[in-house]
């Protein structure tokens, strides 16, 4: 197996860098968070009573991890809308966020054009492309941001500039000393799990060893819910491997009952749960409930703790956590992470109609 406290593995698997984008993130979030603070909103914006995101993949994550954090204190609901088209309910005291990190995103693109025929509020978060175009054509607001790198690596883009907004227009309330915390964190946790830290100090190394020539599932609650989906999808595009994920109270009405079968899936799955101490006391007792029965099955489980005082701190630092151990990972599965071959591959076969 490599031997993950070696440069030369790195550089040999990493040519594209995806490390020093996950080193960026820290100084991503300050920036983007000073971005949207400076940002010009509408002032006719506060007078909403629902946020619809359109997104996909790296573009749309953000807008979960919004709902996530403010579902406990927002006045209004959010919604993430995956998918071409644009739902019914959306009309003039709807704000449309528009996300997509080209500005070519195809389903993202159909649901902005069917949103432009209403007389919803609209704003765009994106670095270009037709989206962005169709927007300034449309006299609309354009978040514009200009990284240079996999969508999936600029999160606090679509993620910190959405949950800025939301305190401007009134929705939550400040979140300014929480971000300054979560910075703290970031810093405090990358020292403790970067690629200079040995294997037997650093827990992200750790559970990629773990989760090495298995099948991961991540089980995440309440503000943890967006970060266990950020989880799947970063352990797909990065480490290039199967990866669900799964959210308490719900997987416990049907998740648990099929760890039985097919017989020998258990010893190639590994199970990580996503934890909170924000998290209410009946979905705790839950977790370790679920950890009695993993045992039972003969699944093996990680507990994995968010860090921090603050709601926001803790997502970030799961985030920040999961997005090394999914670099490790491909590194051990000695592969590059940053091509996405098989979505260019499906993004080129599309564009043939």
């Amino acid at each position: 197996m490599l031997n993950l406290d070696s440069p030369d593995v790195y550089r040999q698997y990493d040519p594209e860098g995806m490390l020093t984008h996950i080193h960026n993130l820290p100084d991503m979030c300050r920036r983007a968070w000073q971005m949207a603070a400076a940002f010009e909103l509408p002032q006719d914006y506060a007078s909403i009573n629902k946020v619809v995101v359109l997104g996909m993949g790296g573009s749309a994550i953000g807008g979960d991890l919004v709902a996530s954090l403010i579902t406990g204190e927002a006045k209004i609901p959010v919604f993430i809308h995956r998918d071409y088209g644009l739902p019914a309910f959306v009309d003039e005291n709807s704000l449309v966020i528009a996300s997509s990190y080209s500005g070519m995103t195809e389903e993202t693109l159909s649901a902005f054009k069917q949103a432009l025929v209403t007389d919803a509020k609209k704003l765009v978060v994106t670095t270009g492309g037709s989206l962005k175009a169709l927007a300034e054509k449309q006299n609309i607001p354009v978040f514009s941001f200009d990284y240079k790198a996999q969508p999936r690596t600029t999160l606090p883009f679509s993620f910190l500039s959405i949950l800025n907004f939301m305190q401007r227009l009134g929705i939550i309330e400040a979140k300014d000393s929480d971000v300054a915390e979560a910075g703290v964190i970031f810093e405090q946790l990358a020292s403790e799990i970067k690629e200079t830290v040995s294997v037997d100090s650093n827990k992200a190394k750790q559970l990629a060893h773990t989760l090495h020539g298995k099948m991961a599932i991540i089980y995440g609650a309440g503000i943890t819910a967006g970060v266990a989906r950020r989880w799947k999808t970063q352990l797909n595009e990065n480490s290039k491997v199967w990866a669900f994920y799964e959210t308490f109270p719900e997987l416990n009405h049907n998740a648990v009952v099929g760890y039985q079968f097919p017989k020998g899936l258990a010893s190639g799955t590994a199970i990580v749960m996503l934890k909170s101490n924000h998290l209410p006391p009946q979905i705790i007792r839950r977790y370790n409930i679920t950890a009695q029965l993993l045992n039972k099955a003969g699944i093996g489980y990680q507990m994995v703790e968010g860090l921090g005082k603050g709601a926001l701190a803790q997502i970030l630092s799961l985030v920040l956590f999961g997005d090394y151990v999914s670099y490790y990972l491909a590194i051990l599965n000695c592969i590059n992470p940053t091509p996405v071959e098989s979505i260019d591959f499906l993004k080129g076969e599309l564009g043939k109609k």
